[in-house]
């Protein structure tokens, strides 16, 4: 089985937090401009209106002291019409007043309006004047004089300082404003991401907590929009648990169906040994067993290694007694070991209960137990000890086999289908170490080979962690 794909090697297209957050605070951003840009017309156009009005009111009081004595025309300007302006700002005041475009007061170079106003309706104009930017309005009446039509004109005018420092300030407000409202809604758009996305890292919380063997559906209560997600993860969680199982039964019958018939032929074909005289003949049959053996052995140990790597990815944690497992497997092989009168021997000094799957423990054991077995010369002994250290339960298993070369690489041998220098000739398949690393670091343990103190041999060791 391939190693699992790290997350950094996943396929990512970016955050969808730091996404959403980044669209909602460029949103805040354009409706902080939109508002601004608003509140600047407004204020300019108030600022104008009002203007307009007090200019407006001003000529109205000069045009309203208008009289005709005697066939002439007096103008006795009120006070008011002009104090308006000044307590308004410090802005300086201009007027005239004239008669059929003849000026009758006021200043004579005062710009008059380029087409007459109609009577009645004030005519406006921003022009400039003297050097200074100045806004007037012109009002137009019509008097009747010796008999005949006088078209008055009064034009009042101000310099626009103070409206532009006014303007100056309620922009530096609206800048302020809009400061303000950007900050207020890139923290409601920040807060606002965080709050749509939160049911994603819920719904992963809830799949993440979940055990190895944890296969069912998830009901964690999901917005609308997700629910094809969890519906889909359902249905994957469902073909996943069905295949398990069937992966579980497939191994389980394979051993079964695979071993039996094996070892039928390898008894039908001792049988046949027995029975046949001629020498070619029966080393043919010593062949078919060897071969048989072989098959034998392979496919048990592919099988068993299946099993491991199926266990390992749904481990089981329960207490299991290393003493009572070990003394156990070695009752079981000792008859195997009287065949080649290698001399089994136990020891323990009594060790705390781990933690971990008593199956693959066991057959981790079994196979390097096997092992020394299998490679041990007749009349040897084999050690099992078990002992625990400050922090892990170890199981060694020391052989008088020779040993290995010294300059072989034993980490090799806990590879794949890899066997040592001094196999030749023994049967076996290069899976018990590998079998034995596996389940140790699945245990969060290790394996070590490493010569025996006497040197006649090899020890090979498991560690388990008791956390």
């Amino acid at each position: 089985m391939s190693p699992p794909r790290p997350e950094s090697q996943l396929r990512t297209s970016g955050s969808l937090s730091r996404r959403l957050t980044l669209r909602l605070v460029l949103s805040a951003a354009f409706l902080t401009l939109v508002l601004f840009f608003v509140v600047l017309a407004f204020v300019r156009d108030i600022s104008q209106r009002t203007q307009d009005s007090i200019l407006l009111a001003s000529a109205t009081s000069i045009m309203d002291s208008l009289r005709v004595e005697a066939g002439q025309i007096t103008l006795d300007i009120p006070y008011a019409a002009l104090s308006m302006l000044g307590n308004v700002s410090n802005d300086r005041v201009f007027y005239n007043v004239r008669k059929d475009g003849e000026v009758l007061t006021g200043y004579e170079d005062l710009p008059a309006p380029s087409q007459a106003p109609s009577p009645g309706a004030p005519s406006y104009a921003t022009e400039e004047y003297r050097g200074a930017s100045l806004r007037r309005v012109t009002l137009a009446r019509r008097l009747s004089l010796d008999g005949g039509p006088a078209d008055i004109e009064i034009t009042v005018a101000q310099t626009r300082e103070g409206q532009t420092a006014e303007l100056a300030r309620l922009t530096r407000w609206a800048l302020m404003m809009g400061g303000g409202f950007f900050l207020v809604s890139a923290l409601i758009g920040i807060w606002a991401a965080q709050s749509s996305v939160q049911p994603l890292h819920a719904l992963t919380g809830v799949v993440s907590r979940r055990g190895p063997k944890d296969l069912r559906p998830v009901r964690h209560a999901v917005p609308s929009e997700m629910a094809p997600l969890v519906q889909s993860l359902n249905r994957f969680i469902e073909r996943l648990r069905v295949s398990l199982a069937r992966s579980e039964d497939f191994i389980a019958e394979a051993a079964h169906r695979v071993r039996t018939p094996l070892a039928t032929v390898r008894a039908q074909a001792e049988i046949t040994l027995r029975r046949v005289e001629k020498a070619e003949n029966r080393a043919s049959l010593r062949e078919m067993i060897r071969a048989i053996d072989e098959s034998s052995r392979a496919a048990g140990q592919l099988l068993d290694h299946a099993m491991v790597t199926f266990r390992t990815d749904s481990l089981e944690r329960k207490p299991v007694d290393l003493d009572g497992l070990a003394r156990d497997l070695v009752e079981r092989l000792r008859p195997v070991a009287d065949l080649k009168d290698i001399d089994l021997q136990y020891s323990c000094a009594g060790v705390s209960p781990l933690r971990g799957d008593a199956i693959l423990i066991q057959n981790a054991v079994r196979n390097i137990l096997d092992n020394a077995i299998k490679y041990a010369p007749s009349e040897t002994g084999v050690l099992i000890d078990v002992r625990q250290g400050p922090l892990d339960v170890i199981i060694s298993v020391t052989d008088e086999a020779g040993g290995f070369p010294a300059e072989e690489d034993t980490a090799v041998l806990t590879q794949r289908f890899v066997r040592g220098s001094n196999a030749a000739g023994t049967i076996g398949s290069g899976l018990g170490l590998t079998i034995a690393r596996e389940v140790a670091e699945a245990h969060g343990g290790k394996l070590v080979i490493e010569p025996s103190s006497t040197g006649a041999g090899a020890c090979v060791s498991l560690s388990f962690p008791l956390r």
